[in-house]
């Protein structure tokens, strides 16, 4: 198992966390539920929708691995095929990033802290999206040479939710805080993060094809 963490190339893990990020700043369903509560909410609540929009995304990383490693095993010729279907849902993603007009604070919140976890919770793990993505992000990043394929996607699920439920949190709390002036000043932001976003989608895409 350390022998596995630590084949990683230092690089590439660097690459995995910086796109990560990229992604989670993504205005989608998450982003634009933990907004809205915080909005709405407070601080408390942005939070707490948080909290259950990463216990939905945790869920989603321990599927993909069991997945993963089940079809890897049955069907070695599976990595390149899950590759290319994760490259053409990256390029469809990218399309569908850079058409984005939403606005921050958009679409129902939540009013209790329960509330506001179940949701967050429901909202994704009920998102077939985000299951698609996630099968089609965390695997471009292994590589069968190096050991276990579903080691490697908790390994690296574990770094994505890490900075991610730090972020998700972050932005929960800032929408409670300083929601007046995200209603009044900050409309274009989603656009803007949405452009960045296809931009890479689109280089992520391209290095499932290219790269290997």
């Amino acid at each position: 198992m350390w022998e596995v963490l630590t084949s990683f190339d230092p690089a590439l893990l660097s690459a995995f966390v910086a796109a990560g990020l990229l992604l989670n700043i993504t205005p989608g369903a998450d982003f634009i539920f933990i907004t809205a509560s915080g909005m709405s909410g407070g601080p408390k609540i942005g939070m707490s929708a948080a909290l259950g929009v990463s216990l939905g995304v945790i869920l989603h990383i321990l599927v993909a691995a069991a997945g993963a490693s089940a079809l890897l095993l049955a069907f070695p010729w599976a990595y390149d095929a899950i590759r290319y279907a994760g490259a053409a849902y990256l390029a469809y993603l990218a399309v569908q990033a850079w058409r984005q007009t939403g606005v921050l604070g958009d679409g129902p919140g939540a009013s209790s802290v329960i509330r506001a976890v179940k949701r967050g919770f429901l909202t994704n793990v009920l998102n077939p999206k985000t299951a698609l993505f996630i099968f089609a992000f965390i695997p471009q990043f292994t590589d069968p040479a190096i050991g276990s394929i579903g080691l490697q996607i908790l390994f690296l699920g574990g770094v994505f939710m890490a900075f991610g439920f730090a972020f998700a949190l972050s932005l929960g709390a800032l929408a409670g805080a300083f929601s007046n002036a995200l209603k009044s000043q900050y409309r274009f932001l989603p656009r803007l993060l949405s452009r960045l976003s296809a931009v890479m989608f689109a280089g992520l895409a391209a290095r499932l094809v290219w790269d290997r």
